[in-house]
């Protein structure tokens, strides 16, 4: 059994727990009322979750985060193959994809939620348009970084274009694709709390305003820890997926390194 994915993931740990064991020293004994004590913040989030409407918010933020960067993942790779492997098609669309890159997604919010309104749709769009960039982006860059003796060898062999894609180049651009989808993930909960503050009557975001504007101080922390706790255990199953699909990937690393090390260390 590899448990090299499994230690990765308790590796990340350690973090969390610090700043979780300074937050309940700082915190202990406190009687201000806009930093109370992380065992009054927890015993919050534990009976909102159980007993409150919170556990329903998190599920609606989960599904939008899924659908919205499952919807990203699909094109941005689809696209991102293409693009990435057609270089006229690179040429034409790089300064769209740059500009796009560089427009920041939350400017969409108020647009979006004028035109589309304030249902789960729009906030899996408001996902989806702002995961999709580094995605694309990172699927060409991939594309990209495939030797050129692989396509030739592909070529030679008269594989068909599809087939190409599907089997040499997608496994070879995989790494990139998968950072791409990391770093959207991140981008995706943002998201969901932007959108759920401006637009939506329930979710984690509209529950972190509503607790705010109540001044639940207690809640408001609780529901930003929640968030915090969402995001760190999407990103610890991404990176499981990750070893489980590039557990090639992982394991040669290390063999190449030292492979080039002795060779270099013959060649002095």
């Amino acid at each position: 059994m590899n448990r090299a994915p499994v230690k990765a993931a308790v590796r990340q740990l350690w973090l969390p727990a610090l700043a979780g064991a300074v937050l309940l020293v700082a915190t202990a004994g406190s009687t201000s009322f806009y930093f109370p004590p992380l065992t009054e913040v927890l015993t919050v989030l534990w009976s909102e979750l159980t007993g409150g409407g919170l556990l329903g918010d998190l599920w609606f933020s989960l599904r939008d985060i899924v659908l919205g960067l499952a919807l990203a993942t699909v094109v941005g790779v689809g696209a991102g193959l293409v693009i990435g492997d057609v270089p006229i098609l690179r040429l034409a669309t790089g300064p769209l994809l740059d500009f796009a890159r560089a427009t920041p997604t939350v400017g969409f919010v108020p647009v979006i939620i004028l035109t589309l309104g304030i249902g789960a749709g729009p906030k899996i769009f408001l996902i989806f348009l702002g995961s999709v960039w580094p995605i694309l982006l990172n699927t060409v860059s991939g594309v990209r970084a495939i030797g050129p003796a692989v396509h030739e060898a592909a070529r030679g062999y008269r594989i068909p274009w599809w087939l190409r894609l599907r089997r040499v180049v997608l496994p070879g651009a995989l790494p990139q694709i998968l950072a791409g989808v990391r770093v959207a993930l991140s981008v995706a909960v943002v998201l969901m709390v932007v959108g759920e503050i401006y637009g939506s009557a329930v979710g984690l975001g509209n529950f972190i305003l509503r607790s705010g504007s109540s001044f639940h101080v207690a809640e408001t922390w609780a529901g930003t820890i929640l968030i915090g706790a969402l995001g760190y255990v999407l990103s610890a199953l991404l990176l499981l997926v990750e070893y489980a699909l590039l557990g090639w990937y992982h394991q040669r690393a290390p063999h190449t390194r030292r492979a080039v090390e002795k060779s270099n260390g013959a060649a002095v």
